[in-house]
């Protein structure tokens, strides 16, 4: 695990389990502060499911927006575009898990949403 740090998307990462030694996943604690959304952008080659932990807030993926709250899973291919928008009075946590795992060549930021 790693310490938690700011990442350029526009939230907090912090990595439970992501290692060249082992490709084939990663698990990422995320978190958005609160009245903030991250920027809309892709992964390219990478399936990440986001299980939401805590808070609440507005997703969008592949143009089509939903509201989350604990307890929920969204699901996104590779290539679609994502954000997401904290609409609560506290931060947003969520297990972002991606297979193959996450590598930062594989982000890409896009236009507004």
């Amino acid at each position: 695990m790693t310490k938690e740090y700011y990442f350029k998307e526009g939230c907090y990462i912090e990595e439970w389990q992501n290692s060249a030694d082992d490709e084939s996943m990663s698990i990422a604690k995320v978190r958005v502060l609160a009245k903030t959304q991250t920027k809309n952008h892709a992964l390219k080659k990478t399936n990440e499911r986001y299980v939401i932990l805590s808070g609440q807030g507005n997703v969008s993926v592949a143009g089509t927006h939903w509201t989350v709250k604990k307890g929920d899973v969204v699901t996104i291919k590779p290539d679609q575009a994502q954000s997401i928008n904290n609409t609560g009075t506290e931060d947003l946590v969520f297990l972002a898990i991606c297979t193959p795992r996450f590598v930062e060549d594989n982000y890409y930021e896009l236009g507004l949403t």
